[in-house]
């Protein structure tokens, strides 16, 4: 019987020893086996439960701090918001079997690389994924092998020279290419839709009329 409680001490510390391993914050871990639609296999996912450090300030929404984080690095933030879209459906504790976590679906490894210390913190994991999307866009110096670098690393681009031969990864760049091609569209439509800027009078300058000593009359302008 002692031993058996022992066990089960065990196993509850190694539960919360985990859950607290997610990040900084007191984030609680549930592991849920579920079928997956497409495939039938059965796949387990880790669904994190929220703690307020973990969500955006009062007042600024996500789409708010997606566009700020963007324009601070120099990326559209359409192209950011096609990426999440992509990656976690904007769930910012989505946690991938591999290991992947937060709304732009950062590995640990990644994580460490660019300073964030908590991928299911908003906040800090919009500021490590777009400054990974940044980097990959000044090294490729290509959209779409960025993307593509962002799925399977950039050094899987390197060694093919191009986009990955992997199914996951093309259609991950197919993907993400229509989102922002969408995006992209609906921004111009709705820029083409506002009310036409009131043109300013035009400024006539007054006439001057003199005579000469002739007696001609002459109208002047300038």
């Amino acid at each position: 019987m002692r031993s058996c409680l022992s066990l089960f001490g065990c196993l509850v510390l190694a539960a919360t020893a985990t859950a607290a391993g997610l990040g900084d914050s007191a984030a609680r871990a549930t592991s849920v086996v579920r079928a997956d639609r497409r495939t039938g296999r059965l796949v387990r996912a880790v669904i994190v439960a929220p703690s307020p450090q973990d969500r955006p300030a009062p007042g600024e929404a996500v789409p708010e701090l997606v566009k700020k984080t963007a324009e601070s690095h120099q990326l559209d933030p359409l192209l950011v918001h096609s990426v999440i879209e992509a990656e976690s459906d904007y769930n910012p504790f989505a946690l991938s079997p591999k290991g992947a976590q937060g709304l732009m679906q950062l590995m640990p490894s990644t994580a460490r690389r660019f300073g964030v210390t908590n991928s299911f913190n908003i906040t800090q994991n919009l500021e490590g994924g777009v400054r990974y999307l940044k980097y990959l866009l000044d090294l490729f110096g290509d959209q779409k092998l960025a993307v593509a670098a962002y799925n399977a690393g950039e050094e899987a681009v390197i060694r093919y020279g191009g986009v990955p031969p992997y199914p996951e990864t093309q259609n991950y760049v197919r993907a993400v290419g229509a989102r922002y091609s969408t995006a992209r569209k609906a921004a111009a439509r709705a820029g083409s839709n506002e009310a036409p800027r009131k043109e300013s009078e035009p400024v006539y300058r007054p006439i001057e009329r003199f005579t000469d000593e002739q007696g001609n009359l002459h109208l002047l302008t300038r």
